[in-house]
């Protein structure tokens, strides 16, 4: 599913594919068991899909939100806010630094191999960074341990936080966590390539983390649809207003979108193309799918699909690249035509 647009102008909107495809995943001989033809379910302009580690833009604004009101401060350490997260505490991380990924927290922590919430809790409160705070680590840990954050300092889960805050105001109905029954599948999760046994998902997430803490975290858990997506893009790029709805002032996006980006990255050529080295942002998530601001030319790009259906593969993201450069190409070509 593509949605491009520049301004307010939605120029592309197209689906492929399908939806569901797959009954399973058939190990030995390497390829998913396909169901009849009667029983897939083609893809739409309307289809859900699971956001991945999109969810980790909307925690990012629900934290900006909190940095505007003056509740929440970039630099501050993340033990005022969570003196009981012994390990954050002594690895004196900023809010700043889980922001931005460079906490030093490893990746990610086996909380679906826990027994309990009790046990999950222990593990995050007791994680301290392994590597050298200030220095680049992509890690889902940044995003949960903000999660934690919010929700002290407002007293409101993070479903709240995004559903009152980002996706109402915006009339954004299609988005929110899950379960969101009519959503595009995902894999056939069983081990050794996954880290559960779950079967077949379909509206469920798919990360096994955000499964385990139930269904929201700060790192992924959303579902939403393209033409949703299409919304909160413009919202950003219009400085934080849609209609007469306002998520954040302009300064605040800016803070966001400026290098090295909070939340978002920054310029990074492998998942945006032709939109890199001028300032563009996104992010992508592990379902297949991404998402991509360019403030130079007013323009935003969304792609979402299900790649893990029926099973996870090592990511490729040339399509995401290729599309990138298109858009790019597209709008040079109308820029220079005096469009």
């Amino acid at each position: 599913m593509v949605v491009a647009g520049r301004g307010p102008v939605i120029a592309v909107e197209e689906a492929a594919g399908w939806a569901v495809r797959y009954a399973a995943y058939d190990p030995e001989a390497d390829q998913g068991v396909e169901l009849p033809p009667s029983a897939r379910v083609p893809m739409t302009v309307d289809t859900p899909f699971d956001l991945a580690s999109l969810t980790k833009l909307f925690t990012a604004v629900a934290a900006v939100q909190q940095l505007e009101r003056g509740t929440l401060g970039i630099d501050a350490r993340v033990a005022a806010y969570l003196p009981d997260f012994q390990g954050a505490a002594d690895g004196d991380i900023t809010v700043r630094r889980l922001l931005t990924h460079t906490s030093g927290l490893r990746p990610e922590l086996p909380l679906y191999d826990c027994a309990s919430d009790e046990e999950r809790l222990a593990l995050l409160r007791a994680e301290a960074p392994v590597g050298e705070p200030g220095t680049y680590c992509y890690s889902d840990l940044n995003l949960l341990l903000l999660q934690y954050v919010l929700e002290r300092i407002t007293g409101r889960t993070l479903d709240v936080l995004v559903r009152e805050g980002i996706t109402r105001p915006l009339g954004m109905t299609a988005t929110g966590f899950g379960p969101c029954p009519g959503a595009a599948a995902t894999e056939d999760q069983r081990r050794p390539w996954g880290k559960a046994d779950r079967g077949m998902l379909r509206g469920v997430v798919h990360d096994e983390n955000a499964w385990a803490l139930g269904g929201v975290a700060g790192h992924a858990g959303l579902f939403s649809t393209a033409r949703d997506l299409a919304v909160f893009c413009r919202t950003l790029l219009a400085g934080g207003s849609y209609g007469p709805a306002r998520i954040l002032g302009p300064d605040f996006v800016e803070l966001m979108l400026a290098p090295p980006g909070l939340g978002f990255a920054v310029d990074q050529p492998w998942f945006m193309g032709g939109l890199s080295g001028r300032g563009a942002a996104g992010h992508t998530g592990f379902t297949g799918t991404a998402l991509v601001l360019d403030p130079a030319t007013d323009t935003f790009l969304v792609l979402l699909a299900n790649t893990v259906h029926p099973r996870r593969r090592p990511a490729d993201h040339r399509p995401r690249a290729r599309a990138g450069s298109r858009l790019a190409r597209a709008v040079r070509d109308v820029s220079g035509a005096g469009g």
